[in-house]
């Protein structure tokens, strides 16, 4: 007889508590604070109730004066609200990365370079022990719970910086949480008895979604401080008065799709080979009515058509970019031969999307736009090469097996990815020593990884646009080196926590135990070896840029971003 199957329990929505220890009388506080005290219970559902969305979703946090709450340019995935004390928001000149626990970048001179030629019998993973210090500007406190970093001279940073005070009952950090992009500014505690409450983006979305107030005051904030400057600077709106431009900003819709933390996730279905177009949420189906045009501001998603029983992809798209303008302008300019949408949008990991309503389209924008820049009209034909943009047939540029091999395993979020042709490469090595003499004798990466036909993508950070290592990092160790630049990591500041290591859906980013200059493991007060987070720069401290890239002798190599399928497509002919 077969035997009997194991049965266990669903995994249920609060499985994992944000807090395993809030108690009834801490929810009971909250629920008498505004703004949940205003907050009708009856209009959550069962399965949600907003007593245990408080529960289960928000925790309480203290905070000493100094104390950073939130990193400019951090990724973090919830929002604060402020219970008691206040807090101060760094308005300018942003604080200098030595503050925020961050590396600052030295270009390497002639003689550190020509040093490098001399390094080879360095101890693997040394780190001069003088490069392991704090910053003079900031320290870290640690608990049994966290690690915090704290500002050591807040009364000159008042002198030199420009900031604003914030009080009880001001909500911060939910742009950031609820579109996944990078924290726009550093806030930090400014009263030793500063208390919050911090609510994961899970419960601040269920919070929005069944109590109208709070979703009004969160998009009025998203429309004030984030929207007006994202649309003008979107070259669809450039000819927009600002009368228009406020109209157009006071009538687009936000909309979030996929998961979040999308890369624990994406790595089982990797394991079990199971990353197919049908488990990705559609977002706007074909033949649907085109009801508005899609801003995708942060993430990706694939755009695909039908193909006989399924569908084939023709491209993938990021943020930035807009989906559905060819057949609203059209429809605008046909009335009386109006077309749906012609394709399939479904979102890649998490996306989130700006719809900008057909009614304003056709009232504001496009009226504004010089008949030489509104996209051409759509034809019936049968093909779908034929029916197709050209910017949209990535499966003609690089072929229809690299493109699926690109888009189902997301290389596409990769701003300098190693891509190796197999076909030039002859297994030298000279990248991967060349990687290694830059860093001390420690490369940086491995040259194997997943590949397709000729195309091999190597085992080394891409400095993701979508960079999910970053989430989660107490201290801020790993940052990105500019705006939109390399993810990097300061070995003084990393903790060993392997957050990042633990987040990278790619497998970037190693744990080594460290060294002394005389090749002795470095060791806690416990005796136990220090571990820190390391892997590729992109040789940030090299003028000539990749080490690899550059030392390659037959070209077989280089650091691409793989949202630009033009220059791939070049490169591999």
């Amino acid at each position: 007889m077969p035997a009997a199957p194991t049965i266990l329990e669903r995994p249920q929505r609060w499985d994992a508590a944000f807090d395993p220890n809030m108690t009834d009388a801490a929810v009971d506080r909250l629920l008498a604070t505004a703004p949940f005290s205003g907050m009708r219970p009856e209009k959550f559902p069962n399965r949600t109730p907003l007593r245990e969305i408080l529960r289960n979703d928000t925790r309480f946090l203290k905070f000493r004066t100094g104390e950073i709450i939130m990193r400019q340019g951090d990724y973090g995935t919830s929002a604060f609200l402020i219970l008691q004390g206040t807090a101060r928001v760094v308005l300018k000149p942003d604080l200098p990365p030595s503050l925020l626990g961050r590396q600052a970048t030295n270009k390497k001179g002639m003689f550190r370079t020509l040093a490098q030629i001399f390094n080879g019998s360095r101890p693997p993973e040394m780190r001069p022990r003088t490069r392991l210090g704090q910053s003079s500007g900031v320290s870290a406190r640690q608990n049994e719970k966290e690690t915090r970093v704290f500002l050591q001279d807040v009364p000159r940073i008042l002198d030199q910086h420009r900031t604003a005070e914030m009080f009880a009952g001001e909500f911060f950090g939910e742009i950031a949480a609820l579109s996944r992009m990078a924290r726009t500014s550093t806030i930090f505690a400014d009263s030793e008895d500063a208390e919050l409450l911090e609510i994961r983006w899970q419960g601040l979305r269920d919070l929005m979604k069944y109590d109208d107030a709070l979703r009004t005051h969160i998009n009025q904030i998203y429309r004030e401080r984030a929207l007006a400057s994202y649309l003008r600077a979107t070259p669809l709106f450039k000819n927009l008065s600002k009368e228009q431009l406020a109209s157009v900003a006071e009538a687009v819709e936000f909309s979030t799709y996929g998961d979040y933390d999308w890369s624990g996730e994406y790595k089982r279905l990797a394991q079990s080979g199971s990353v197919r177009p049908e488990k990705e949420p559609v977002i706007v189906g074909e033949g649907d009515y085109p009801n508005g045009i899609v801003l995708l501001r942060a993430g990706f998603a694939r755009v695909s058509q039908k193909f006989g029983a399924g569908e084939r992809t023709l491209n993938y798209i990021g943020a930035g970019q807009i989906f559905g303008l060819d057949e609203i302008a059209h429809n605008w300019r046909k009335k009386d031969a109006p077309v749906n949408f012609q394709f399939s949008l479904r979102a890649i990991g998490y996306t989130h999307l700006l719809i900008v309503p057909t009614r304003v389209m056709e009232e504001i924008v496009l009226p504004s736009l010089p008949k030489s820049e509104l996209p051409p009209l759509i034809e019936e034909r049968d093909d779908v090469f034929d029916s197709a943009p050209p910017e949209t047939v990535a499966r003609e540029k690089v072929g229809a097996e690299i493109l699926e091999f690109l888009t189902v395993n997301r290389f596409f979020n990769g701003t300098a990815t190693m891509v190796i042709d197999l076909d030039r490469c002859t297994r030298c090595d000279d990248c991967v020593r060349a990687c290694a003499s830059t860093h001390d004798n420690n490369p940086r990466f491995l040259r194997h990884g997943p590949s397709a036909g000729r195309l091999m993508i190597a085992n080394a950070c891409m400095h993701c646009a979508d960079p999910v290592c970053m989430i989660g990092c107490p201290t801020g160790a790993i940052h990105r080196e500019s705006f939109a630049g390399q993810v990097v990591i300061n070995p003084a500041t990393c903790i060993g926590c392997k957050s990042c290591f633990t987040n990278c859906p790619y497998d970037a980013i190693r744990m080594v135990e460290v060294r002394d200059e005389r090749g002795e493991l470095l060791v806690d007060q416990e005796m136990k070896p220090i571990a820190k987070a390391t892997k590729c720069d992109l040789c940030v401290e090299n003028w000539g840029g990749p080490s690899c890239e550059r030392a390659c002798p037959h070209g077989a190599l280089t650091r691409m971003n793989l949202n630009n399928l033009d220059s791939l497509s070049k490169w591999l002919k």
